[in-house]
């Protein structure tokens, strides 16, 4: 079963991250996201059957099919890129579950049965958390590809993502009785919000306001999965974005004011908090317990 729902969330992933796309360009753009796919060449509609991803733009050869203009490589990128992120957290999540990879997610998710028997609305509630994942993985991708090339996180985007986390959080909880999780999300939030707002008072222009917006989404998903995916996942978006900054000074690509968009690391500190936040956080621990 973990295979089958493993691939289902992979071609679900290829379909969403077409729209993605659609979503990386036309929000920067201010154009509808309702507007039927035309080539931005030519203007000639987008036939369906072109719109398969990844597939439709191979057997284009790259091309549009009404004026050969070139198609870039990043429309099949992010299909497929979204389609093995989608499988990755499925596959991740039902590991957990049934404890080939530990404890990392809450304790009623890590266990499959309760004396024996398995829970219907544990399941419902680990099949809440990872629609919450999926949609974070969604965001993760769209919102890294408009920070990169606007240097802006939308709150068309961000925003609504609070409600999205807060309501399927909440309802996990209602279902598994574990309103501890909820509670260290809500400090989770309240916490990345309070720290990336400081970090823009004491640097002004240094930290955008997406920036701090979207640490308090981070901060949701990172304190439901626990206190060392929260610590972790704060930590790791300042140490891999210092390394990428510091690697461009090395190579002459950037200077100490040159604006680095800071989005796409707090997104990826953020996945390392989640997979593996906790399991950094308890061997930490250990080596003063050890000590």
């Amino acid at each position: 079963m973990t295979l089958i729902f493993t691939v289902v969330a992979g071609v679900l992933g290829l379909l969403i991250g077409s729209f993605l796309n659609v979503v990386a360009y036309r929000i920067p753009a201010h154009i509808s996201l309702m507007r039927a796919s035309r080539c931005p060449h030519c203007d000639a509609a987008i036939k369906p059957w072109h719109n398969v991803p990844v597939l439709g733009w191979v057997v284009l050869g790259g091309k549009c099919a009404s004026c050969k203009a070139p198609i870039s490589a990043r429309y099949p990128v992010v299909e497929a890129t979204t389609g093995v992120a989608f499988a990755l957290v499925v596959w991740w999540a039902i590991a957990v579950y049934e404890g080939v990879l530990g404890t990392t997610l809450p304790v009623y998710l890590a266990s499959p049965a309760w004396d024996g028997v398995v829970l219907a609305s544990d399941l419902w509630a680990l099949a809440l958390v990872i629609v919450a994942l999926l949609y974070f993985a969604a965001i993760s991708i769209v919102l890294t590809l408009i920070d990169l090339d606007t240097h802006r996180l939308p709150n068309s985007i961000v925003l609504p993502s609070y409600v999205v986390a807060g309501a399927l959080f909440t309802a996990a909880a209602w279902l598994s009785g574990d309103w501890a999780a909820l509670l260290t999300a809500a400090v989770g939030m309240a916490a990345m919000y309070a720290l990336y707002f400081l970090l823009r008072l004491a640097r002004p222009g240094g930290m955008g306001g997406g920036d701090v917006k979207l640490a308090g989404v981070i901060g949701i998903y990172l304190g439901w999965m626990g206190w060392g995916a929260l610590a972790v996942g704060a930590f790791a978006a300042f140490l891999l974005g210092g390394v990428f900054g510091i690697a461009l000074m090395l190579a002459r690509r950037a200077g100490r004011k040159t604006a680095i968009p800071f989005g796409p690391w707090m997104i990826l500190g953020a996945w390392v908090g989640i997979f593996g936040g906790q399991a950094i956080g308890r061997w930490y621990t250990n080596l003063f317990i050890g000590a």
